[in-house]
């Protein structure tokens, strides 16, 4: 696998919101203070700031679901 490839065998279900996630990725990693290589071949970095990077990512999208949800709720009524 060529550096700077992902490894993720994952499929997005929306493959179009592949760049909305991977803007999210380097908005987090910032607000963290967390530098991602320019590469962006994520293989060196500490798996402790990787995985704090996936949880904050995994936090804001169950935030934005929830006031998704919260919007289509208040609309049906």
């Amino acid at each position: 696998m060529a550096r700077g490839q992902s490894r993720s065998s994952n499929q997005l279900v929306v493959p179009q919101a592949n760049q909305a996630l991977d803007q999210l990725k380097y908005e987090v990693a910032q607000e963290l203070g967390i530098q991602i290589p320019q590469d962006g071949y994520m293989g060196y970095m500490a798996t402790r700031d990787t995985g704090a990077i996936g949880g904050h990512i995994t936090r804001r999208l169950v935030q934005i679901a929830e006031q998704s949800i919260a919007g289509q709720a208040g609309t049906t009524r």
